[in-house]
C-alpha cells in the first residue's frame, strides 16, 4: 500500500477540515477518520482492494469540506478533485478511476448502483460511520438545532436508522450487533 500517498491525503483532509470555510468543522474530520477505519475493516472482510478503499474513504467528502456550495453534488465534484490530487501525486490512472467510482457512488441517499466490492465498502463505511459519531450527532441535535432531550434522541435514532438501512445486505448482518447496542443506549 502506498503509505506516502495515504499520509499526504490524511494531512490534506485534516488541513481542509481546519479551514474557516469548512462549514462542517472538525467533526467532519472525525467522520472521515471513522469512514477510513470502517472501510479498511470491510475491505479485509470482503476481500476488496484495501488501497483503493482507503484512498477513496479519505477523499469521499473532499468537495464538501472544500466548498459547501458543492455539497449537493459532492460525490461528483469530489471524484474530479480526487483525480486531480491523485494525478499530482503520480498515482496510477487505472486506480484513480476505481477511486473515483467509489467516491461517485458512496452516498446512500443517491441510489447509484455499486458495481464493485470497493464501492460497497466505501458506501457502507460512510453509512456506518454515524454509529462512531454519536457525540457529534447529539451536539448537532442539542446545540446546533436547539432540540429538547426527546426531540434530540428521536433525531439521532432516525439518522442511525436511515444509515443502517442504507447498508448492503452483507454489512447489515455484520453490523447488526453494533446497531442494536447503540439503539438500546438511545432508548
Amino acid at each position: 500500500m502506498r503509505t506516502d500517498i495515504l499520509s499526504q491525503l490524511q494531512h490534506e483532509i485534516y488541513t481542509r477540515c481546519q479551514r474557516s470555510t469548512n462549514r462542517f468543522g472538525m467533526g467532519c474530520y472525525y467522520h472521515i477518520e471513522a469512514v477510513v477505519k470502517n472501510a479498511e475493516v470491510l475491505a479485509l472482510k470482503y476481500g476488496a482492494d484495501k488501497e483503493i478503499v482507503t484512498i477513496a474513504a479519505w477523499l469521499h467528502d473532499i468537495a464538501s469540506i472544500t466548498d459547501y456550495s458543492l455539497y449537493e453534488n459532492h460525490h461528483i465534484y469530489g471524484a474530479q478533485m480526487a483525480s486531480d490530487i491523485l494525478t499530482e501525486l503520480d498515482y496510477d490512472n487505472t486506480k484513480i478511476s476505481l477511486v473515483q467510482k467509489c467516491i461517485q457512488n458512496h452516498r446512500g441517499s443517491i441510489c447509484n448502483e455499486k458495481n464493485s466490492i470497493e464501492e460497497i465498502c466505501v458506501a457502507d463505511a460512510d453509512a456506518i460511520s454515524h454509529f462512531d459519531s454519536i457525540p457529534s450527532l447529539l451536539y448537532l441535535a442539542y446545540s446546533e438545532r436547539k432540540m429538547n432531550i426527546e426531540e434530540g434522541i428521536q433525531f439521532v435514532r432516525g439518522k442511525l436508522d436511515r444509515s443502517f438501512n442504507k447498508l448492503s445486505p452483507q454489512s447489515k448482518v455484520f453490523y447488526q450487533d453494533k446497531y442494536i447496542q447503540v439503539m438500546n443506549v438511545l432508548r
